[in-house]
C-alpha cells in the first residue's frame, strides 16, 4: 500500500487538536464514538490512531479509565536506524514473542474481538486492507502486553518497515504472495490469546516470524539468480556482437 495510511493521517488530526489547545494535557479524550463522528472515520481507525499517538508519547491509554493528553510532549527527532530487513524481522521475533506472552495474561475480551475482526479484514482479498489489519493485529498485542515500552519499540518497527524504502521493498516481495499462510499464522497466535496460553502464544508468534526470515531468504535468492541470468544475457549478447564485428 502507498501514501499515508488513514490512522496515520487522523492520528496526525488529533495532535494538531492537542497543539491547538482542543484537548489539554492530562485531560481525558472523547470515546472512541464520538471521535469517530467527529473526524469521519471508524472507531478501529481512531483505535490505531490512538496506539500510534501512544506510541511516541502523546496519549496515555488507561485500561479501564480511557485515553488522556500526556502532560509531557516527547523530545524526539523521530530519526530511524539504518537496517535490513533481516535485522528487522529477528528482533521482531525475539521482541513480539514475549509481547504476545504477557498479552496472554492481560488481553481483555474487547481486545480479543478486534483480533478476530483484524483477522476476518486479512481475509478480504483486498491487500491494501489486508496490510493495515497485519498492523493493527500486532500493535493490538504490543497493547495487550500493559508494557508501554514494549508498544512504542512495536510501533518503532512498524515505522522501520514502512519508511525504510529498501526494508519496505523486501516485506513487499514476501507479504503479496503469502496472504493465506500469514492469515493462518495470526490466526495460531489469536487463539492462544484466546485460551490465555502465554507459552503457545509465545510459540505461535516465534513460527510466524521464523517463516517469514525463512521466505525472506527464498526471495532473496531468487532475486539474485534473476540477477546472474540477466547479467549473463547480456554478457553472451555482448560477446556476439562483439564477434560479428570481429
Amino acid at each position: 500500500m502507498t501514501g499515508k495510511r488513514l490512522f496515520q493521517s487522523v492520528a496526525e488530526q488529533i495532535a494538531g487538536l492537542i497543539n491547538d489547545g482542543a484537548f489539554s494535557p492530562g485531560t481525558r479524550l472523547p470515546g472512541e464514538r464520538e471521535l469517530a463522528e467527529r473526524l469521519g472515520v471508524s472507531r478501529v481507525t481512531i483505535r490505531e490512531a490512538e496506539i500510534a499517538l501512544q506510541a511516541i508519547g502523546r496519549l496515555e491509554i488507561k485500561t479501564g479509565s480511557g485515553v488522556y493528553v500526556s502532560e509531557k510532549v516527547p523530545e524526539s527527532d523521530g530519526s530511524l536506524p539504518e537496517t535490513s530487513a533481516f535485522e528487522l524481522t529477528e528482533a521482531r521475533l525475539l521482541v513480539e514473542s514475549e509481547a504476545a506472552a504477557l498479552a496472554a495474561h492481560n488481553i481483555t475480551e474487547d481486545g480479543i474481538e478486534r483480533l478476530e475482526g483484524l483477522i476476518e479484514q486479512m481475509r478480504s482479498g483486498d491487500e491494501g486492507a489486508a496490510n493495515e489489519a497485519d498492523e493493527a493485529f500486532h500493535l493490538t498485542i504490543a497493547e495487550a502486553s500493559n508494557n508501554a515500552a514494549l508498544l512504542h519499540t512495536v510501533q518503532t518497527f512498524w515505522r522501520i518497515r514502512e519508511e525504510l524504502p529498501e526494508v519496505k521493498r523486501t516485506y513487499e516481495a514476501v507479504c503479496v504472495h503469502d496472504s493465506a499462510s500469514r492469515t493462518e499464522e495470526h490466526r495460531a497466535v489469536f487463539d492462544a490469546l484466546k485460551a490465555r496460553d502465554p507459552a503457545g502464544a509465545r510459540a505461535a508468534m516465534r513460527e510466524h516470524f521464523h517463516r517469514l526470515i525463512e521466505a525472506m531468504l527464498d526471495a532473496t535468492e531468487k532475486q539474485a539468480l534473476e540477477e546472474v541470468q540477466q547479467q549473463a544475457s547480456q554478457s553472451r549478447e555482448r560477446f556476439l556482437a562483439s564477434a560479428k564485428i570481429g
